[in-house]
């Protein structure tokens, strides 16, 4: 198989990062931003349909992050590749690093891989993203300046059938005092069903940035999970991102 570079069109650059001097406390992470895939992959055997599907990508969370880092004047990382190709939230050993069914969807690009191209995806896509979101969080260690990682995420509104009510979760593990307050701020308004740890949690199984990143070198992190169908288009995602800012500024004053 042709050994591609990020140096050509049809594979960009493993992570996009967004304003590397920002000055806020929060570091943004957006893990499943893309749901590009090479060409050379013939789409994993699916259809473009399947491709803007939640299973390739998650709806609006770029939109949101980009947006976000705008306004909170913060730095920011998103992916440049589907997660289904491989998938950045994940520890590489896990069976969903490399997903063979995503939902009730068969991926048969990903069936019988080999260890060399299971090697490959994680050289051009997951360790260039990790090692360049460490490179910073370190960085801004050395610094003297504070690492609170949020990690941008959205859900499907109904999953394998079972509708889903909540507008937005906010998941953790050891920064559950993070996690409540972002809660308690987003829950002012009473429209809104915001759920801790919903509709998944947080382990070192199923997560990897806020495990490795976040929790295992004391940086307080979180994932906010956002229904998808409310940052699906422009206003929506005007929308999350004042609401988000807006917390995340009242919980953590952005010259911390």
């Amino acid at each position: 198989m042709r050994v591609a570079t990020t140096l050509m069109p049809d594979w960009p650059p493993a992570v996009e990062m967004l304003n590397d001097s920002g000055r806020s406390p929060f570091v943004l992470i957006c893990e499943h931003a893309s749901n590009h895939i090479p060409a050379e992959y013939a789409k994993l055997g699916l259809d473009d349909k399947e491709l803007a599907r939640h299973i390739a990508w998650d709806i609006g969370a770029a939109e949101v992050t980009r947006a976000l880092a705008k306004r909170l004047d913060a730095a920011a990382f998103l992916a440049g590749y589907s997660r289904l190709l491989i998938d950045l939230n994940r520890p590489l050993h896990v069976a969903d690093s490399i997903p063979q069914r995503s939902e009730a969807t068969d991926i048969p690009g990903n069936h019988s891989l080999s260890i060399a191209e299971r090697e490959r995806r994680a050289r051009l896509m997951f360790h260039p993203f990790q090692d360049s979101l460490r490179a910073h969080i370190d960085k801004r260690a050395a610094d003297g300046r504070h690492n609170i990682l949020i990690a941008i995420h959205s859900f499907t509104p109904v999953y394998l059938g079972q509708p889903r009510s909540w507008h937005a979760g906010v998941l953790f593990d050891k920064a559950e005092a993070l996690g409540q307050a972002i809660i308690a701020q987003l829950s002012r308004d009473p429209m809104l069903n915001v759920g801790a740890n919903v509709p998944y949690s947080v382990s070192a199984e199923a997560d990897y940035a806020l495990v490795v990143h976040g929790d295992s070198l004391g940086n307080p992190a979180v994932l906010i999970e956002i229904r998808n169908d409310l940052i699906s288009d422009a206003d929506g995602v005007a929308e999350w991102t004042d609401r988000l800012a807006q917390a995340l500024s009242a919980v953590v004053p952005t010259s911390s």
